[in-house]
């Protein structure tokens, strides 16, 4: 392939590092946190953001060999392409960009009911229009420009977190004083209205999926590898330093959410972050923290956006898809799978028709359901990816980065993740998941068998693998 259809390795591990966070703090967290309350309780939240930070962690110790070895922007489709199967690599990589493309939509769902705090008559679809058209124009930049304004994006969140864990502490415990004259709660809202477990332990598996898409984003690290220098060290550290602070930064905030009012009046349509500077007497604290929320949600659809575009090129680049995909700017951006991309996550004008708070709990299952697929495909071929370096004459010693206690972890992660999608089943209104994920990929691997597999061309990473290794 010609140089100028490469794309080039501008991100640090500074950007790797935010990119990584920008893909996580967002939606999930400062939205989807209210649904995982009211439906799990105080303490079922909590062991629920447990759990599925225990999934993420799994799964991303997977990651990071199979992306030092092979770094490349296609990232989990390549890799399921490689060790799993072409079949299940075409699946992945469009169950992946259908995914992110979903997610897209889901931020820009997410800024417009923030939006309206301020301008509660404009129609929705205005704020999703006005918001694409600039994700759009940053990810049409160079990669360094993206990487650049994700690193700022990802900073203002981050800074926005840590700053409502010490302030919601303060006032949990009364260092701060409540409005209109209220007690501090303490441990209240832990223990009363039901205890720690108001719905049973069922109701935690029940918000599993919403949890784990909470997680998405931590993969992009290894999409991003693709356009990073020296992968081989910026991973590494980009993993290590990204899935420790998401722990804290979740299980903290989540704690402290569940603590400042009760799990009854948590909900989807506007965010417990936003309800809780409410109830502080900050003077224009809820604004303040409403238009950060709106920064690190456009943040995280920023990411996403970027993900989704770098898939859609890789499956082009290997004949998966029509070439018309693989074709790069003259900054190096994969200009046509991007407008493709946003296109989708443009759907998100439905909730203008629809009612918000179902539209964005069928969106946000859908996307779980992809995200959880595609972090199961990481792990199996983890698995997989040892065993054949392993047959293939390579020494483990080679490798830069080893997956601790192969092949614990990547079953682990494997059978957990499956776990969490099987559990769909029994969540009468997150099966939509199902009913959209499992037909999806079921035409996909038709198509493929019968349509793609004739144009597939052979997979160019075996160069990269060696070079790397070395």
């Amino acid at each position: 392939m010609p140089p100028a259809q490469e794309l080039k390795r501008e991100l640090k591990s500074r950007h790797l590092f935010m990119i990584a966070l920008g893909g996580v703090i967002g939606t999930g967290l400062f939205l989807g946190s209210g649904y995982t309350i009211h439906e799990a309780g105080p303490g079922g939240a909590v062991a629920a953001y447990l759990f599925g930070g225990l999934v993420m962690y799994l799964t991303m110790l997977s990651l990071g060999e199979l992306a030092v070895r092979i770094p490349d922007a296609g990232s989990y489709q390549t890799y399921a392409t490689k060790f799993i199967s072409p079949a299940a690599g075409y699946c992945i990589g469009w169950l992946s960009w259908l995914n992110w493309s979903v997610t897209v939509g889901i931020e820009l769902l997410t800024v417009s009911i923030l939006m309206k705090r301020w301008f509660p008559d404009v129609p929705t679809w205005v704020f999703c229009a006005v918001f694409a058209l600039l994700l759009f124009l940053i990810n049409a930049l160079s990669v360094k420009g993206f990487g650049e304004v994700e690193f700022w994006f990802s900073s203002v969140k981050v800074l926005t977190v840590i700053a409502f864990i010490v302030l919601g502490l303060a006032a949990m415990f009364g260092v701060i004083q409540m409005k209109n004259g209220q007690p501090a709660p303490f441990f209240t809202n832990y223990t009363d209205h039901g205890g720690l477990f108001p719905k049973g332990f069922w109701a935690i598996f029940s918000t599993m999926i919403l949890v784990n898409f909470s997680f998405q984003g931590t993969e992009l690290v290894g999409v991003a590898a693709g356009e990073s220098r020296e992968p081989e060290k910026t991973v590494p550290v980009a993993l290590r330093n990204t899935v420790w602070r998401i722990l804290i930064f979740f299980i903290l905030a989540i704690f402290v959410l569940a603590g400042l009012f009760p799990w009854e009046k948590a909900g989807v349509v506007k965010s417990p972050f936003v309800v809780v500077f409410d109830n502080i007497g900050i003077p224009y604290a809820a604004d303040i923290m409403n238009f950060v929320i709106i920064t690190a949600v456009l943040s995280v659809a920023n990411s996403g956006l970027y993900a989704t575009s770098r898939v859609l090129w890789s499956m082009s680049r290997q004949g998966m898809v029509t070439p018309f995909f693989s074709k790069l700017s003259k900054r190096g951006v994969p200009l046509n799978a991007l407008i493709a991309s946003i296109a989708i996550g443009c759907l998100s004008l439905l909730c203008s028709i629809y009612a918000e708070d179902t539209v964005y709990v069928w969106l946000t299952a859908i996307a779980g359901f992809g995200a959880v697929t595609v972090w199961a495909s990481i792990a199996l071929s983890s698995y997989l990816g040892r065993k054949a370096f392993l047959r293939e004459g390579g020494d483990v010693r080679d490798l830069k980065y080893r997956t601790p206690l192969y092949p614990f972890v990547p079953l682990a992660a494997f059978a957990l993740n499956m776990v969490t999608i099987i559990g769909l089943a029994f969540i009468p209104d997150q099966r939509i998941a199902l009913y959209c994920g499992i037909p999806f990929l079921l035409a996909c691997y038709g198509y493929y068998h019968l349509v793609a597999k004739k144009r597939l061309r052979p997979l160019n990473v075996e160069k990269e693998e060696l070079t790397v290794a070395k």
